[in-house]
């Protein structure tokens, strides 16, 4: 009869919140935002010498001015850059369905962000600058097409897996909110594992409100198998940290351990090669998605309180 009552209670709080979100969706698709789609990468790809003035005129910000013009010139009859361009187009012959997801990315955002004002989306190409794939300014967001060919691409040999995994179309709008995420989100203050893992939960946090309808292993940047490995043995994993006293450390080695992008996360143990990197970002969404979903705080309240804080009231419990 108990299982039967809490059942009951569980299916009724779950309706309310699926209710809730759902109410929630309609407001935000009442959101209007304006941007522009500007493919800067095919307008470059499509000039000739005598169109630099022109395009240098409408585009000020990516000409920088201690290149002179023989540089623009030179690379716009570069090998090397009009294969780049061959392959972009090829690839992106139409940005439609990424400029309807840029939409709705920009309409969470201002929902949740009322100043926001949405960026116009300029497309570029980079050289493979694949630690710059997106870039953010406030008036702009810039976006590399050329780090978006597909893992397996021939412009990526050489480069290692764990990065190429992600240089796939459905990767654009996750690295675009990761990039306007950085703008909202306080750098850590602390040295210490438990502030860099809260940062990176906050970024992650964000980046779930503002894209409620993609996976949660897209948004982190994994393969389902990934994720299912943090889901799986999240306890393990936070066991680790705490009986190493990992949390308040404040060992620089730590980040390439557990946050930065690497082939595995590193325990030092014989499993370590099964594992996903970043496995401390993982654990540190996990506590602030805790921390909202137990106190009675606003997300800007969330985005200014220091990791001690979130950690002390957010009675994480891992999944078991």
């Amino acid at each position: 009869m108990m299982k039967r009552i809490l059942f009951a209670f569980f299916l009724f709080l779950s309706l309310i919140s699926c209710n809730s979100a759902s109410k929630r969706e309609e407001e935000i698709a009442k959101v209007n935002v304006d941007f522009k789609i500007i493919r800067f990468d095919r307008l470059f790809a499509e000039a000739s010498p005598q169109d630099l003035p022109q395009l240098k005129k409408e585009f000020p910000y990516l000409f920088p001015k201690q290149f002179s013009d023989s540089v623009w010139i030179d690379k716009m009859k570069d090998t090397i850059q009009l294969e780049i361009n061959r392959e972009v187009e090829k690839k992106y012959p139409d940005f439609s369905e990424s400029e309807d997801e840029f939409y709705a990315l920009f309409q969470h955002i201002k929902f949740y962000f009322p100043d926001f004002e949405a960026p116009d989306v300029i497309t570029v190409t980079s050289e493979v600058d694949y630690k710059n794939k997106t870039i953010y300014t406030g008036d702009y967001l810039f976006v590399s097409l050329d780090t978006y060919l597909g893992e397996d691409h021939k412009f990526y040999i050489g480069i290692v897996e764990y990065f190429k995994r992600n240089f796939t179309k459905d990767q654009i709008v996750p690295d675009a909110a990761n990039s306007i995420a950085e703008k909202y989100v306080p750098r850590a203050k602390s040295r210490t594992f438990l502030a860099n893992m809260i940062y990176y939960g906050k970024l992650l946090y964000l980046k779930d409100i503002w894209l409620p309808e993609l996976s949660s292993w897209r948004k982190m940047g994994y393969t389902q198998e990934q994720w299912q490995f943090a889901e799986n043995n999240e306890e393990m994993i936070w066991r680790y940290f705490v009986d190493n006293e990992l949390i308040f450390d404040t060992d620089s080695n730590l980040a390439p351990r557990f946050l930065y992008p690497a082939p595995f996360s590193k325990f030092y143990l014989s499993l370590d090669a099964e594992t996903p990197d970043r496995l401390g970002q993982y654990i540190g969404w996990q506590m602030v998605k805790s921390y909202m979903d137990k106190n009675e705080v606003s997300i800007s309240q969330m985005l200014q309180a220091d990791a001690d804080t979130i950690f002390n009231n957010a009675n994480y419990k891992p999944k078991k």
